[in-house]
C-alpha cells in the first residue's frame, strides 16, 4: 500500500472528533493501516458487483451494497 493514500494528520483528527486527549504516531499508522485495509475489501466488493451487474462504472450503490456484504 502507498504511505501516501491517506494522511496521518487526518488520523489523528478522527481519532480526536472521538474524543481522543493525545494520539501516539503508532496509534495514527495503525488506524491508517486499518482504514486503507478495509477500504481496500470495499473496493475489491464493489468491483465484483459492478461486473455482475455488467458494468465497467463503479455506482454509488455498489459501494453501499459492498458495505453492507
Amino acid at each position: 500500500m502507498s504511505d501516501k493514500l491517506m494522511p496521518l494528520a487526518a488520523m489523528e483528527k478522527l481519532l480526536k472528533q472521538g474524543g481522543a486527549e493525545r494520539v501516539s504516531d503508532k496509534a495514527k499508522v495503525a488506524l491508517k493501516n486499518a482504514i486503507e485495509e478495509i477500504a481496500h475489501e470495499i473496493a475489491a466488493k464493489s468491483i465484483k458487483l459492478a461486473v455482475h451487474a455488467g458494468r465497467k462504472t463503479i455506482k454509488e450503490e455498489d459501494i453501499k451494497l459492498a458495505v453492507k456484504e
